[in-house]
């Protein structure tokens, strides 16, 4: 099983790079836990994809802390990367978005797998309920979903995928932007629309077969043709999920995750990010230092 973590962000709105800020007790990045929760679980490859100037650090980095039986693989996210026979000639800064960095990975994942953002917590359970999912299904996607009034930010309005579900089955995910808790509900300043709270999240825990890299590349080629996205879109990971899905292609099951989440949008979320890791460790869910 294969944990891959997206850090390619530049972190607009937390002021800096949060992939490689020091927030665990003895200075771990965040993604660490993450890392060291799927090893509990049984992963045993790591795959991070992240800008070309940071590929040679962090693969030193996890190199020297990880155990040698891990498969590390550290990849560049890079404008460069295109399907066979297409070509971009243009100019663009922006990356070409999470689908494109989970196909970056293409080369070196062979079976499920799991998709995380690395600048985020997800919570122990979360990783335990994924290695459970891929070991007795081998079909389906999943979304390991949050509850969305515990994903909320006190410092500001937050964008999130509000799950629809029957049952286990995912129907939907739709984005909302600007949410925030207003008194006994949650609020989207962007569309008027209220949430009771109670309702699934996805904070892009995604666990994917290698059926997904053929589908990114072909979305991607038929992207590379239209000036318009070229100019101003991404390829999004939930939406190649939810057209597969739509088309009946694939089947995607929401999981409850158990745990907690929490992630640094802002610059202000990093002290309680900080406290949380220290309150975990302090009652001995994570050892310190984490790599011995």
């Amino acid at each position: 099983m294969t944990l891959l973590l997206m850090a390619a962000g530049s972190g607009s709105r937390y002021g800096k790079l949060k992939q490689f800020d020091e927030l665990g007790p003895k200075e771990e990045f965040l993604m660490e836990f993450a890392i060291y929760d799927a090893l509990k679980n049984d992963f045993k490859q790591i795959v991070v994809i992240t800008k070309k100037e940071n590929v040679s650090f962090l693969n030193d980095y996890l190199s020297a802390r990880l155990p040698k039986d891990i498969k590390l693989n550290v990849l560049a996210q890079e404008l460069t990367d295109l399907p066979d026979g297409a070509s971009f000639t243009g100019e663009r800064k922006k990356p070409w978005g999470t689908a494109h960095a989970v196909w970056t990975a293409r080369n070196v994942i062979n079976g499920a797998f799991v998709v995380i953002n690395a600048d985020d917590f997800y919570g122990q359970a979360a990783y335990k309920k994924a290695a459970d999912f891929m070991k007795s299904d081998d079909n389906a996607y999943a979304l390991l979903g949050y509850t969305l009034k515990d994903t909320l930010s006190e410092h500001g309005s937050v964008s999130r995928g509000v799950c629809k579900v029957a049952g286990d089955d995912l129907l939907s995910v739709e984005e909302r932007l600007k949410l925030v808790q207003k008194g006994d509900v949650v609020l989207d300043e962007d569309t008027g629309l209220e949430f009771t709270g109670d309702e699934q999240a996805s904070m892009n825990f995604w666990i994917c077969r290698p059926s997904i890299f053929s589908k990114i590349e072909s979305e991607f080629k038929i992207f590379l043709n239209d000036a318009d996205r070229i100019a101003n879109s991404e390829l999004y990971l939930p939406f190649m999920i939810q057209e597969m899905l739509q088309a009946k292609e694939i089947t995607v099951k929401c999981i409850p995750s158990g745990g907690d989440w929490f992630g640094v949008t802002y610059a202000s979320d990093k002290e309680k990010a900080m406290e949380s890791l220290r309150n975990k460790t302090d009652k001995g869910q994570y050892v310190s230092p984490l790599w011995n």
